[in-house]
Formats: structure tokens, C-alpha cells, sequence
């Protein structure tokens, strides 16, 4: 299948997702997020790839959702947020967890709002040492979705994944390795040579192994992941009838601060 949004590659047991939309940072829309989901649920999949490999096109990871191409609306005219994360984002988040093969990502700039959320879906996580993490929905008056709110919490803690959710700081890859978000942090030119090592070690590995112990640490860190990506939708629904929010994406597209009235 072609596709506009990212590139799929395969060599040998190796599949390689490149996130392509550099000139928004590889931020999310539509059909970005329908694009995904089919590589991931089709093409990563397939028998034939032992280990997966997922990094961004240009100069970032992935930007999160871009705001200026917006939601489609709902029957009440406001952004159907909960439709998009049910039929596109979160089945692409999942799809992730559920493969039963390592998933690689290798971050290279940002990882901010589902972006991060991609990464962190990922089994094993790679970043240069410019990357920078962060959960910025609060920034524009929603609230971390793409199964951030199960991925954060067993990797940094109850303080930290509080911190992340409710500030919306950045997190430079330095501090996402000694937070334990991610693996490793490389220099920028050593990240994928790295990140390619390491994906074709795997896929030269015990797949079935690879896959059982990847089912099990699901079943124990991530519990009833369907029930809290349901739960996300719900409340990013909810946040995108609201004034902060209208106000927040109005604030981000005219690049100034935002002035929240808690409605």
C-alpha cells in the first residue's frame, strides 16, 4: 500500500515506520493517524517482520496533534475528539502494544502530546540527546490520551507522571533516561546506527519469546488498557466543548499565551 503520511520499508526481518510530515514536525492528523494504523494493523503485522523500527522524517519524532488542521465536528458542531481517538489514534496505540514483536522507537527532536504517547507505546525507546518528551495537552486545556495516562505512570512514577500531566514541561532526553521514559540517549549522530543495530538484533532474536514476555508485562503494567483508552476518550471529549480549550487552540495557532478562565 502507498502512503502519503509516513513510509513504510522492510528489509529482511526488519520493518522500518518513518513518521513523514516534517514540515509540521510529524504532527497528527486524519489521515496521518489512519495511515498509521493501517501500517501498524497491516504491513508491521505481517509474519515476515521480526522487529520494528519507528522514528520521525526531519527534525522531530512526532509534534502531537496539529491543531490547525483541527477535528472533524460532531452532530453539536464541536470537535469529534472522541470519535478520532476511538476509529484512529488509540487503535494505532494499541496496535503497538499488541504486536507480538519488539517495537523500537528511535526519537529524534520532539515527542510532545501523542507523540509522546507513540514513543512510549513503543517496547524499547531510543533518543538523541536533543530530543525532548512532554505531555503539553494541558497546554492547550485537554488532558494526555493515546494510552499516556497507563505508559507514564509505571515508568516515572506517581510524582513525576503528575508533574508531566499537570505542567506540560519538557523533558529533556537526559532527564526522560534518568526518569526512566526511555532507554538510551545517544548523540544525535549515533541515533540510528544505534537504533538499526538494535532492530536487527532483535529481529535475528527468539520472536516467540520476544512476544511472550511482551504479553505478560502487558498483562502486569498496563492491566485493561482498552478501558483507560476508553476512559481518555471520554474526558478529551468532554475538554474539547470547553472555553479552555477553544481558547487554548486559538492561543496555539496565533502563537501567544493563552488566557484560561477554567470553563
Amino acid at each position: 500500500m502507498s502512503y502519503e503520511t509516513i513510509i513504510w520499508e522492510q528489509s529482511g526481518a526488519v520493518g522500518r515506520l518513518t513518521l513523514n510530515r516534517p514540515r509540521t514536525l510529524n504532527a497528527w492528523t486524519a489521515q496521518f493517524g489512519r495511515e498509521l494504523k493501517q501500517a501498524v494493523e497491516g504491513e508491521a503485522a505481517h509474519a515476515s517482520v521480526r522487529a520494528l523500527l519507528i522514528t520521525g522524517a526531519g527534525r522531530g519524532f512526532s509534534s502531537g496533534a496539529d491543531l490547525k488542521a483541527g477535528f472533524d465536528p460532531a452532530e453539536d458542531g464541536m470537535p469529534d475528539i472522541r470519535k478520532e481517538l476511538h476509529e484512529i489514534y488509540h487503535p494505532a496505540i494499541a496496535g503497538i502494544r499488541r504486536l507480538p514483536k519488539p517495537v523500537v522507537a528511535a526519537v529524534n527532536g520532539p515527542a510532545v502530546g501523542i507523540g509522546c504517547s507513540l514513543a512510549l507505546a513503543c517496547d524499547l525507546v531510543m533518543a538523541a540527546e536533543t530530543a525532548f518528551f512532554g505531555l503539553a495537552f494541558v497546554n492547550v486545556g485537554l488532558m494526555p490520551d493515546g494510552g499516556s495516562t497507563a505508559l507514564v505512570p509505571p515508568a516515572v512514577g506517581k510524582a513525576r507522571a503528575f508533574q508531566m500531566a499537570l505542567l506540560g514541561e519538557r523533558v529533556p532526553a537526559p532527564q526522560a533516561l534518568e526518569w526512566g521514559l526511555v532507554n538510551w540517549v545517544h548523540p544525535d549522530e549515533r541515533l540510528m546506527p544505534e537504533a538499526e543495530e538494535l532492530v536487527r538484533r532483535l529481529a535475528a532474536g527468539p520472536t516467540r519469546s520476544y512476544a511472550s514476555s511482551k504479553q505478560a508485562l502487558n498483562n502486569f503494567l498496563y492491566g485493561d488498557l482498552d478501558a483507560q483508552l476508553d476512559l481518555e476518550a471520554e474526558l478529551q471529549h468532554a475538554l474539547g466543548r470547553t472555553k479552555d480549550f477553544l481558547e487554548g487552540a486559538a492561543a496555539f495557532v496565533e502563537k501567544r499565551e493563552p488566557s484560561f478562565s477554567g470553563a
